[in-house]
Protein backbone atom coordinates (compact mmCIF):
# COMPACT_ATOMS: atom_id res chain seq x y z
CA UNK A 1 0.00 0.00 0.00
CA UNK A 2 2.74 2.32 0.56
CA UNK A 3 4.17 4.06 -2.60
CA UNK A 4 6.45 7.01 -3.37
CA UNK A 5 7.71 9.81 -0.54
CA UNK A 6 8.19 12.87 -1.64
CA UNK A 7 10.53 14.46 0.02
CA UNK A 8 11.92 17.80 0.99
CA UNK A 9 15.56 18.99 2.00
CA UNK A 10 17.13 22.30 0.98
CA UNK A 11 19.54 22.27 -1.67
CA UNK A 12 23.00 23.01 0.49
CA UNK A 13 22.42 24.46 3.76
CA UNK A 14 25.32 25.47 6.23
CA UNK A 15 26.66 23.49 9.04
CA UNK A 16 24.44 24.78 12.03
CA UNK A 17 21.94 25.86 9.89
CA UNK A 18 18.51 24.93 11.06
CA UNK A 19 16.49 22.99 8.16
CA UNK A 20 12.94 22.41 7.86
CA UNK A 21 12.52 18.60 6.13
CA UNK A 22 9.33 17.82 4.37
CA UNK A 23 8.16 14.29 4.00
CA UNK A 24 4.67 13.22 1.97
CA UNK A 25 4.18 9.73 2.07
CA UNK A 26 2.00 8.47 -0.37
CA UNK A 27 -0.30 5.79 1.94
CA UNK A 28 -3.69 5.02 2.17
CA UNK A 29 -4.29 5.24 5.51
CA UNK A 30 -7.29 2.76 5.58
CA UNK A 31 -8.90 3.83 9.04
CA UNK A 32 -10.86 0.08 9.31
CA UNK A 33 -14.53 1.68 9.11
CA UNK A 34 -15.03 1.73 5.69
CA UNK A 35 -16.67 -1.65 3.69
CA UNK A 36 -16.53 -2.54 0.54
CA UNK A 37 -18.89 -3.14 -2.57
CA UNK A 38 -19.84 -6.69 -1.05
CA UNK A 39 -20.42 -5.13 2.30
CA UNK A 40 -16.89 -6.35 3.92
CA UNK A 41 -15.03 -4.25 6.26
CA UNK A 42 -11.85 -3.10 4.83
CA UNK A 43 -9.07 -3.77 7.28
CA UNK A 44 -7.15 -1.23 9.13
CA UNK A 45 -3.87 -0.44 7.80
CA UNK A 46 -2.39 2.80 9.01
CA UNK A 47 1.22 3.83 9.08
CA UNK A 48 1.44 3.15 12.96
CA UNK A 49 5.09 4.64 13.40
CA UNK A 50 7.83 6.86 11.45
CA UNK A 51 11.19 7.18 12.27
CA UNK A 52 14.01 8.89 11.26
CA UNK A 53 17.78 9.21 11.48
CA UNK A 54 20.37 11.12 10.81
CA UNK A 55 23.48 8.71 10.97
CA UNK A 56 23.12 7.22 14.47
CA UNK A 57 21.22 9.70 15.83
CA UNK A 58 17.48 9.78 15.96
CA UNK A 59 15.77 13.26 14.61
CA UNK A 60 12.22 12.27 14.58
CA UNK A 61 10.03 9.31 16.01
CA UNK A 62 6.54 9.63 15.51
CA UNK A 63 3.23 7.13 15.70
CA UNK A 64 0.18 7.61 13.92
CA UNK A 65 -3.61 6.33 14.73
CA UNK A 66 -6.33 6.33 12.94
CA UNK A 67 -7.01 9.84 12.88
CA UNK A 68 -4.51 10.23 10.13
CA UNK A 69 -5.38 11.62 6.72
CA UNK A 70 -4.01 9.45 3.98
CA UNK A 71 -0.85 10.85 2.05
CA UNK A 72 0.32 12.31 5.51
CA UNK A 73 2.26 14.63 5.19
CA UNK A 74 4.85 15.44 7.85
CA UNK A 75 7.31 18.41 8.48
CA UNK A 76 10.01 18.56 11.40
CA UNK A 77 13.25 20.68 12.02
CA UNK A 78 16.80 20.04 12.86
CA UNK A 79 20.40 21.68 13.23
CA UNK A 80 22.68 20.36 10.45
CA UNK A 81 25.88 18.95 11.95
CA UNK A 82 27.29 18.18 8.61
CA UNK A 83 26.72 15.84 5.03
CA UNK A 84 24.94 12.55 4.95
CA UNK A 85 22.05 10.94 4.91
CA UNK A 86 18.58 10.95 6.11
CA UNK A 87 16.92 7.79 6.45
CA UNK A 88 13.35 7.67 6.89
CA UNK A 89 11.35 4.14 8.57
CA UNK A 90 7.88 3.67 8.46
CA UNK A 91 5.90 0.21 9.72
CA UNK A 92 2.11 0.06 8.84
CA UNK A 93 -0.31 -2.32 10.14
CA UNK A 94 0.04 -5.00 7.55
CA UNK A 95 3.64 -5.51 8.77
CA UNK A 96 4.98 -3.59 5.65
CA UNK A 97 8.06 -1.71 6.40
CA UNK A 98 9.72 0.98 4.17
CA UNK A 99 12.93 3.01 4.06
CA UNK A 100 13.29 5.88 1.92
CA UNK A 101 16.74 7.61 1.73
CA UNK A 102 17.79 11.04 0.94
CA UNK A 103 21.66 12.48 1.12
CA UNK A 104 21.77 15.69 2.64
CA UNK A 105 24.41 17.79 0.75
CA UNK A 106 26.46 20.62 3.09
CA UNK A 107 27.31 23.50 0.71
Amino acid sequence: MTGTTRIKLPEKPAVGDVIEIRALINHVMETGNRKDAEGNVIPRNIIKSLTVTFGSITILKAEFGPGISSNPFVAFHMRVPGPGELVFTWEDDAGQTTVERSPLYVG
